[in-house]
């Protein structure tokens, strides 16, 4: 995984250090500091506090996803928990799993239902229902595919 100050400096050479620093309305040498490596036993040192470590800083402190969830959708795209490494039950976890899933279809469905059978037609605030629906869905789904592509639900052999 990479360091905060390596993304950055990667992203910031892309479009330049310059032009970032003059759309930031900060300086090229600021700029420059966040993309070097922090030195760990110095908290103040360059590096240590650039806008990326802030953001991870603010969601330690909040323990609120709609911090990462707001970047992701600002990003294009969604925030997906990773699932656990291991296991307990296979059986159990996968047949969970898989109802997690079948009733966040239901939902779905569910949502869209009611949202045309009084009037035929979907209001924004029902849109905005269906959303909520719709994202948490994905999210379910995702963990369910990421868990099978790592092999959580296969079973170990037993010698």
């Amino acid at each position: 995984m990479k360091e905060s100050h390596e993304v950055l400096r990667e992203a910031a050479e892309r479009v330049g250090v310059k032009l970032l620093a003059s759309e930031l309305r900060v300086s090229t040498a600021l700029v420059y500091k966040w993309c070097e490596e922090a030195v760990s036993d110095d908290p103040d040192a360059s590096g240590t506090r650039n806008p990326l470590d802030r953001l991870l800083q603010i969601f330690q402190v909040t323990r609120d996803l709609g911090v990462v969830t707001w970047m992701c959708e600002r990003a294009g795209g969604f925030f997906v928990h990773n699932p656990s490494d291991a296991s307990r039950d296979i059986g159990q976890d996968l047949l969970q799993s898989t109802r997690q899933l079948v009733q966040g279809f239901s939902g779905l469905l569910n949502e869209v239902s009611e949202s045309v059978a009084d009037d035929g037609s979907i209001t924004p605030d029902e849109a905005a229902r269906i959303r909520a629906t719709w994202e948490s869905l994905k999210t379910t789904a995702e963990s369910f595919v990421v868990a099978g592509e790592r092999g959580i639900y296969t079973k170990k052999k037993t010698k």
